[in-house]
């Protein structure tokens, strides 16, 4: 998980704070498992308690264990550790096992910090409704936010089949680097820089045809994943090239064809569309 598309910030549940995490890349809030047990259980110790509880739940193949994830975190100390996180589906797994009376109004809580993100769950069409309205908002065209809503459901698509493939949700990134450079010519740290982005989102500064060139590699890379059945993390760094590489090749025909490069540092930030027209000028 790239450290530039993170947002970490503090929330507070009653009198205790909880470290929080939004994942631009996933489009997902990541919780601190421990501050959650501290709440929910009351231990003194809440780290050995969920030491405790996690062996448990291991030992009984519980799903919660193998989606949790590693972030690091600033402790009381003020120095920054990996921690345990989980996402707003795991972290209500995590209620249910933990007897406290204060699950309830935790859940409450959660509901209004992750709001939309449970709406979702339920109901995709509202994140999809969500979407249009924002990228509206920003003044996107119709026609790229159609781009954009499509690339939302081939990126899931493919995340649920490296899901499937036993992928962690902390290789995505890396999984996705490949992908990216394979087609591109750069890993996704580098596409940003060459658009002058920092923490924005990348898919929201390509073009129509980057777009239409990263779902072809994801979508590529998704069927060939499908085919193959990678079961080892290497494995599935190969698939993501071959995908990769098949939108690459589209991409130099297309580029021979047209005489123009199909990437280029154009992105929708307005400042820094304005200041690259007045470089030019110069």
């Amino acid at each position: 998980m790239d450290e530039e598309d993170k947002k970490t910030s503090i929330k507070l549940f009653e009198d205790y704070k909880v470290r929080t995490s939004w994942d631009n890349e996933k489009e997902t809030w990541y919780f601190s498992v421990v501050d959650i047990v501290c709440i929910l259980s009351g231990s003194t110790n809440p780290n050995n308690y969920w030491k405790v509880l996690k062996n448990r739940l291991r030992k009984e193949g519980s799903q919660l264990v193998t989606t949790c994830n590693q972030l690091k975190m600033k402790s009381s100390d003020g120095k920054y550790y990996k921690t345990d996180v989980l996402d707003t589906e795991g972290v209500l797994r995590l209620v249910q096992s933990i007897p406290s009376p204060k699950a309830e109004p935790f859940k409450l809580w959660l509901a209004k910090v992750g709001s939309e993100r449970l709406d979702e769950m339920q109901d995709p069409e509202i994140a999809i409704n969500r979407a249009l309205q924002y990228y509206l908002a920003k003044g996107y065209s119709p026609e790229w936010i159609n781009q954009r809503l499509k690339s939302i459901e081939i990126r899931k698509a493919l995340t649920d089949e490296w899901q499937r493939s036993g992928v962690k949700n902390s290789e995505y990134a890396i999984l996705t680097d490949i992908l990216t450079q394979e087609w591109s010519g750069m890993k996704t740290r580098e596409y940003k820089n060459f658009k002058g982005l920092k923490k924005e989102s990348l898919r929201d500064n390509m073009s129509n045809m980057e777009l239409v060139l990263n779902m072809l590699a994801e979508v590529s890379t998704t069927e060939i994943s499908k085919q193959k059945n990678p079961k080892t993390l290497n494995e599935n760094k190969s698939v993501a090239k071959q995908g990769g590489s098949i939108a690459k090749e589209a991409r130099k025909k297309l580029e021979l064809e047209t005489g123009k490069p199909v990437i280029t540092d154009e992105n929708f930030l307005p400042n820094q569309r304005k200041a690259r027209r007045i470089k030019k000028n110069d």
